[in-house]
Formats: structure tokens, sequence, C-alpha cells
């Protein structure tokens, strides 16, 4: 009879599953501590940790990989679904999933093929979206102001720009500092050109006329910041011109295609944004040049069609001869009727020998026949008033019967109408009211008349009197009158010995002119008083 017998393993050791573990991820980094791995990323998943997991791939086989935080910050290209790549670390395991993973160090793309592969797909998208039409580029101002200008402060493309633009026309550059290689770099340049697009208030800095995105040479990898769709975008929505120089001539990166303009150089950059101002002095001084010449080729022009036209005009001696003939001679005309007028004048006024006496008779005479005018006017005032009296009396004596019938025919005629009888007495009685106002009005208009003419009157004297020479004399002046009554205005009028009379104000007085006279005294009339009446010399 045969008997099963079980298996001894008295000598194999029992591990457990932590134990079996450590020592399987013991094993795994000993043995792999540095490897480099070439494949294709497959799921790529960035979580807030800031950490990177990935899967790398090929046609039979799968690996997962970590980037921790503090690599990952570090990458020079960011880790994309499809990207073929080389990474750098060691191999460790997870314990809690059974499963082993590489921890990545560095990655990079597995050779320029791969980076151009995305180049191009990139390319290919975002001329999809039309970021690279050339109806949305915009022309570069002529004379920009103020010049934007991202890149690196510490580099030497900023010296080559300022030393380039000092050297062609110096501008006013505005630098807006970045960092432009490494992780991150996309996303500050990308916030440049915005920033650059949102000044231009009251108290920052002037708003630029035109951007320039500038970086030196480098490799693929060192430029590959400006082949992320971060700074393409922000080009192709610059409201700002945008000049891309990035690199050297043959670099080319998909920040060049949607820029409004490519510069080959930094350099070239700062050439193709202003013009040379030694060749705008020349323009300017060419053109002035030109204007000046065609300005005195136009006056000379002009010049000679007035000395053609003059020569059908005529002398103007002989056009004005005629007429200033004719002004010389009314001149003359003028000059003696102008005398003969003032001698006829002079003539009358000297016969007319106004004086005060013919001025108070022609006032007296004038007040006389106002008097005279108005007395008149009152007795025929008063005979029109008497007429219109006894006709108004002859129609009060006829108004009540010829109201009567009136009223009669009224009132048949307001039957016939239905009109109220009220209305005719008020007609009635409005026109007796506006007749007892005229005759009130006539009666008081004759005194209103003579009341002005007599204020009137009054007015002419007082002025009259105000203009009199008689004041003068009140205020101790005196007049010398000749034999003839005329008056002396100077010292030599008179001869030694001639007789004349002073007029005072209140008389007059005989003299001689030259001797000890005998006075004669007159009154204010003239009139000569008797000896007795006479003043004692002293």
């Amino acid at each position: 009879m045969s008997e099963t017998s079980e298996p001894v393993f008295g000598n194999v050791h029992e591990y457990s599953v932590s134990e079996l573990s450590a020592a399987v991820k013991r094993s795994i980094e000993d043995g792999f501590g540095f490897v480099r791995v070439r494949g294709e990323l497959g799921r790529v998943s960035r979580p807030q940790s800031g950490h990177v997991y990935l899967d790398l791939k090929d046609e039979r086989a799968v690996l997962s990989g970590v980037i921790w935080k503090g690599n990952a910050a570090r990458l020079k290209i960011a880790p994309e679904q499809g990207m073929e790549v080389v990474a750098t670390g060691r191999l460790t395991t997870f314990p809690g999933q059974s499963r082993y993973q590489i921890v990545i160090d560095s990655l990079e793309p597995a050779g320029v093929g791969a980076l151009m592969a995305l180049f191009e797909e990139r390319k290919k998208k975002l001329a999809a979206e039309g970021l690279f039409d050339a109806e949305k580029k915009k022309p570069l101002p002529y004379l920009p102001r103020v010049i934007g200008v991202v890149t690196s402060p510490s580099g030497a493309v900023i010296r080559d720009i300022l030393h380039r633009l000092r050297d062609r026309f110096p501008s006013h550059v505005l630098l807006w500092p970045t960092v432009v290689q490494g992780r991150g770099a996309e996303a500050k340049i990308a916030e440049a050109i915005d920033g650059l697009n949102r000044l231009g208030g009251d108290a920052g800095p002037p708003r630029p006329d035109v951007i320039i995105v500038a970086r030196g040479g480098g490799s693929l990898e060192d430029l590959w910041c400006f082949n992320e769709e971060a700074p393409a975008r922000a080009a192709a929505r610059s409201a700002i011109p945008v000049i891309s120089a990035v690199g050297h001539e043959t670099d080319t990166t998909l920040i060049d295609y949607a820029a409004d303009r490519r510069a080959p150089t930094p350099t070239a950059a700062a050439e193709m944004a202003t013009p040379v101002r030694s060749e705008l002095y020349a323009e300017i001084l060419g053109k002035e040049r030109r204007l000046l010449s065609a300005s005195q080729q136009g006056l000379e022009r002009r010049r000679v069609a007035v000395q053609s036209a003059s020569r059908g005009l005529g002398r103007a001696e002989d056009l004005l001869g005629p007429s200033a003939q004719r002004l010389d001679r009314a001149s003359d005309r003028l000059r003696s009727g102008l005398r003969s007028r003032v001698d006829r004048a002079s003539g009358r006024l000297a016969a007319a020998r106004l004086t005060p006496a013919a001025l108070s008779t022609r006032l007296r005479e004038n007040d006389r026949r106002l008097r005279e005018a108005y007395a008149r006017f009152r007795v025929t005032r008063q005979t029109a008033l008497d007429a219109r009296s006894v006709k108004l009396s002859g129609v009060a004596v006829r108004l009540p019967a010829a109201l009567r019938v009136v009223t009669a025919r009224s009132a048949v005629q307001l039957a016939k109408m239905r009109l109220p009888t009220a209305t005719l007495s008020s007609r009635v009685g409005d026109a007796a009211e506006r007749l007892e106002q005229t005759v009130s009005r006539l009666a008081h208009t004759p005194d209103r008349v003579f009341n002005r003419r007599q204020d009137a009157l009054a007015h002419i004297s007082a002025m009259l009197a105000s203009l009199s020479y008689e004041r003068v004399l009140q205020r101790g002046f005196v007049l010398v009158r000749g034999p003839d009554g005329g008056l002396f205005a100077s010292a030599s009028e008179g001869a030694d010995g001639a007789p004349v009379t002073l007029q005072f104000a209140d008389g007059h007085r005989d003299a001689t002119l030259g001797a000890a006279p005998s006075l004669t005294t007159r009154d204010a009339s003239g009139t000569p008083k008797s000896a007795e009446e006479r003043p004692k010399l002293p």
C-alpha cells in the first residue's frame, strides 16, 4: 500500500509581504540605479501638487514614470502625449500597488526630429486657427516714439538694440524684463506682451508704438519656449505691432509666424523699427530745395505774366493824370468858395450887429406873439366848444325821441334776431362814455400845448442868460467901446485921446484913452446922469 508523502521546506526562508516587497525594491534599485530609457510619452498627468506622472511606452510594453516637483520645474520642454523622449533616472517600486516605475531626473526629446515633429504639429494647429493669416498682420509705424522690448535685461541683446537705435534714430525704449529660456519662460513672455498692450494710462509709462521680442542664438531646446503656444497667441492678439527677433537668421520659431514682422537678428529688428536719421535729414533737405526751387519758378512765371499784362495797360500817369488835374481844380474852387462864403457870412454878421438889446427885443417880440397866439387860440377854442355844446344840446334834445325810435326799431330787429335788449343798452352806454372822455381830453389839450411852449421858451431864455456876456460883467470885467459902439479887442486899436465908453454890469462911463478923463456917468440904459449925481474922482 502506497502512502502520499508531503514536501518538506524546512530550509526555505519565509518572508512577509512587506519584507518581500522591500527585498524586491532593493534588488531593483541596486541593479537599475541609473538608467536611460527611450520611448513615447503616453498618459501625462499634472496634479495640483506639482508632480508629473506619465507613461513611457513602445510597441510591446508600458513603463510608469514620475517626475517630482523640483525636477519638473527645471525641465527644458514640457512633456506632452505622443512626444518621443529619452528619460534619465532610476527604477524603483511602488509597494502599495505591486508595480515598478522610473523616477525621472531629466527628460529631453529623442533627437531633433522629435522636436521638429512637435513643432510642425503645433504650426499646423495654429495655422488652422488663423493666427498666421497675412491679412491680420499690422503695419509698422514709420516713426515710433516709444519702442517696447521684451528680453532678458542682463543679456547682450538689449545692448545691441540700444546701440543700433542710438546710431540710426534715438528713440525712447521701454524694457519689459523677462526670462527667455527654460521652464515657465513661455508664460513670462506672453505676460510681457500682454502687459505692454495694457499700458497707456495717465499715471503710468507710455504705451509703445511697436514691440520687439528678442533673444540671442542657441540650440533648439534653448529656443523651445518661443515654440510654445502661449507666446505665439500673445503676439497674434497684440494690438501693437510685434517684431520677432529670436535666435539667428536660420532659427525659426512659432512666434516668428504669429508676429507682424520677423527680423533675422535683434539688431535687424532695431533697424526694421526705425528709419535712418541721416537719410531723413537728407530727404527733408532735398524736399526743401525742391520746394524752394518750385516756389522761385512759380514766382518768376507770375512776375513775367504780370509784366506782360502791364504792357497792355498803359502808363499809370496817362490813366491818373486827368483825374488828378480835375481834383486839383476842384480843390482850388473849393478853397475860394469857402473863403467867399466866410466873407459873406462875416459881412452879414457885422451888418446885423447882434447886441443884448436886440436879443431882448427879439425875445419880447416872440413872447408877445406867443401870448397873442394863445389868446386867439383860447377864443377859437371857446368858440368851437360853444358850437359843439350847441350841437350837443340839440342832439340831447333830439336824442330821447331818436332813442325811442331806434329802440323801437331795435326791439323789432332784436325780436327778429332774438338778441337780448340789455346788449343794445350796454353798447349805447359805452358810446356815451367814450364821447365824454373825448370831450374831456379836447378841453385840456390847449392848456397842455401852451404849457409845453412856455416851458421851452423859459429853457431858451435861461440858456441865453447863461451864455450872455452880462454874466461876465457881473464878475468884474469891463467892455471898452469906441465912438461907433464897436468893441476894442486890444490896446493898439484906439489912439491916444480917443473917447471910449466903459460898460460895467450896472452902467456905462465915458473915458479918454491916454489922458485923465472927465467921467460922464450913464445908467443901465445908457442915459447920462446929472453933474450932481456924478461920482467924484479921488
